[in-house]
Formats: C-alpha cells, sequence, structure tokens
C-alpha cells in the first residue's frame, strides 16, 4: 500500500542556498544589537532597556518589579554614587568546611555579578541625611549570608553605632549559606546581636525587603527594623511553601508569602513603590532627626582607606570642637519641656 502512495508523489526537488545567504543573514540580525530589550517575567512585555532603566525596572504594563542588583540598588537610593564610602570591600571567606565546588560557584558568581561577596556595605546620604547601608546582592549564591556576609554586616551595625548614624538595609536572599553549614547559622545570631546594640544606642534602623528576603536572612536581621519596609508583590517569609505545608498538613494559599498578606498580619508598616523609595526613606530620616551632612562634607575613601577595616574618620563638627579632655561628655540638645511642665514653670515664676 505503501508503495501505491509512493508512485503518486512527486519527487522532492533539493533546495540549494545561493552562495552567502548565511551570511547576509548574520549581518541581518547583528543590524539589533543584543541588549536592548528585556520581557517582563510576569505579562511577557517586551520593553525597551532604557525605558526600563528610567522606571527603576519597573514594567510599565503590569508594574511587576523586575530584579536588579546591589549596585544598580544602590545607584537609586543614595545622593552621589561617587562619594559612596564603602565598607569591608575586600572581606570574604575561602572554604571553611571544605565543601564540593564551593570555589568554583564563587567563582561563577563573582564573574556574573562583579562582587566578592553577596552584600555590600558602606556609608552614603540619602536626601542629605547620612546613613550606613548594607545591600544584599542576588546574583552572588542566591544571595545566602555566610560567614563574610554576616560579618559585614555586622561591622556595619558597629561603625553606625560608633558614628550614631541610622542603618538602612536592602535584603534579597535565600537564606543562611549550606555550603558554610553551622558557621553560617551563627550569623543569625551575630546580626541580630549587633542589631540589638544599635537600638540600645537610640539609633534608627530602617529594614527593606525585595523579592524574595526569605529564611536565615529574614529570621535575623532583616525583619527586626524600626522600620520596615517592602516592594509590591515581594516574597517574604521563613519557611518555603513546600516545609509549611509539611507541618500543618494542608495546602497553604498561594499568597501567603506575598508582602501584601504579611502587610496585613502586621509584620510590614508599609509598601513602597520602588520609584518612590529613596523618597520614603529621606522623609523617615528626616522625621527622625537623623544627622543631615552636606553632601560636599562626604568622605571620599583613597584607594587605601577603601580596602581598610577600620572606618575614615571624619572631621568634628563645630559642636565637638568645643569639648575638651577635662569635659568628654559629649554636647548635646537640651531636652524640650512638655507643655504642661512649661505652663507650671510659668505659673510659678509668675507668682
Amino acid at each position: 500500500m505503501s508503495k501505491i502512495r509512493n508512485i503518486f508523489r512527486g519527487k522532492q526537488k533539493p533546495v540549494t542556498l545561493k552562495p552567502g545567504t548565511d551570511k547576509r543573514q548574520a549581518a541581518g540580525k547583528r543590524e539589533v544589537p543584543d541588549g536592548l530589550w528585556d520581557k517582563c517575567p510576569q505579562c511577557k512585555t517586551m520593553i525597551f532597556r532604557k525605558d526600563l532603566q528610567r522606571a527603576h525596572y519597573v514594567c510599565s504594563k503590569c508594574g511587576y518589579h523586575l530584579s536588579v542588583g546591589a549596585r544598580e540598588r544602590l545607584r537609586q537610593l543614595v545622593d552621589n554614587i561617587e562619594r559612596f564610602e564603602e565598607y569591608d570591600a575586600q572581606l570574604t571567606v575561602d572554604n571553611p568546611i571544605g565543601f564540593p565546588e564551593y570555589e568554583a560557584k564563587k567563582e561563577r558568581d563573582e564573574k556574573k555579578t562583579h562582587e566578592n561577596e553577596a552584600v555590600i556595605t558602606g556609608k552614603a546620604t540619602i536626601n542629605q541625611h547620612a546613613v550606613v547601608l548594607a545591600i544584599m546582592e542576588f546574583g552572588f549564591i542566591s544571595g545566602s549570608m555566610g560567614s563574610a556576609v554576616g560579618e559585614k554586616i555586622t561591622r556595619a551595625f558597629e561603625r553606625a553605632i560608633a558614628e550614631g548614624l541610622p542603618v538602612v538595609t536592602v535584603s534579597s536572599s535565600g537564606g543562611a549559606r549550606m555550603q558554610e553549614g553551622i558557621i553560617s547559622l551563627m550569623q543569625m545570631q551575630k546580626t541580630a546581636a549587633a542589631v540589638e546594640r544599635h537600638s540600645r544606642a537610640g539609633l534608627l534602623y530602617i529594614s527593606v525587603l525585595v523579592h524574595p528576603t526569605t529564611a536565615g536572612v529574614y529570621g535575623s536581621f532583616a525583619s527586626q527594623g524600626d522600620i520596615v519596609i517592602s516592594e509590591p508583590g515581594a516574597t517574604v517569609g521563613f519557611a518555603g511553601k513546600a516545609v509549611i505545608e509539611a507541618a500543618v498538613g494542608r495546602r497553604i494559599p498561594p499568597d501567603l508569602q506575598q508582602a501584601e498578606t504579611v502587610f496585613k498580619n502586621g509584620f510590614i508598616d508599609v509598601i513602597v513603590h520602588r520609584s518612590e523609595l529613596r523618597t520614603t526613606i529621606g522623609k523617615l530620616l528626616q522625621l527622625h532627626n537623623t544627622p543631615v551632612l552636606p553632601e560636599a562634607e562626604i568622605n571620599v575613601p583613597t584607594e587605601d582607606e577603601g580596602n581598610a577595616e577600620e572606618p575614615v574618620v571624619a572631621e568634628p563638627t563645630p559642636a565637638e570642637a568645643v569639648q575638651t579632655d577635662a569635659d568628654p561628655t559629649p554636647v548635646t540638645k537640651p531636652k524640650k519641656r512638655s507643655t504642661r511642665t512649661s505652663r507650671s514653670y510659668l505659673r510659678r515664676k509668675q507668682d
């Protein structure tokens, strides 16, 4: 039967390509360079990359907040990226427990992100308010917190205490770094203790949660902010969905760990669009009377200072310059009397 069908079928003619066809096609593809367009992961809309940069990497059609690197996040928040004073830029760790292929993964992600660890720390200004920053890089081993990350964050809080500055952290992490075993879990307690010391010093801590902030990072310093901010649609929570369902023995709602649900349950103070994040943080710093440092007075670290472990000591303010060795008590503004106390004082004076 198959032979009969083949009788009525015409023989397929070979297709010949003219010389140079592949070259012309390749030349045609090169007319549109790579990297000009990005696709929104949620609505699949193609967006011109420059328009996406101007919109802080937020989809103009559906409002989805795309992931951005730590350096880009830093540029979006601070007044002047060139005057950012980075802390502990060379601080890293090798392979404390000899985990297989750990060094290879670190080298891979270092080439991809141009960072040697999953967090950037340093001092800058936001709306002219001096702050200490710690911004996590999710592209480096999923933003996991190992011993170097925990040490950098702890040192950032300690420097903030020494200089009397608020701290702003931007967390994006999959949790503790499993390649460092129990050493990574110890960073939860260490960073949480640093936050507690900063709080007892009476200083402000603003924690920003972006997609995703989970596990050990959320369970330690990221959830301890005096004010906790989140971007819309971010995944926020401690345990993963599968772990929760195994623990409670039933399915959980798909939006259980979305920022909007966490906000309704009181674990997030405010959800802020990325384009308004810098302005919102600046207003919060102003409301809490944080130090104002004109941009021209920010210390610009030299090449040697940028790699040093000790922070650069700023010049004393006029109020600090008045102090002498005989009077080491810091100069502080007198507390404002309450209205009730002031009125009773005036009545006594009139009598």
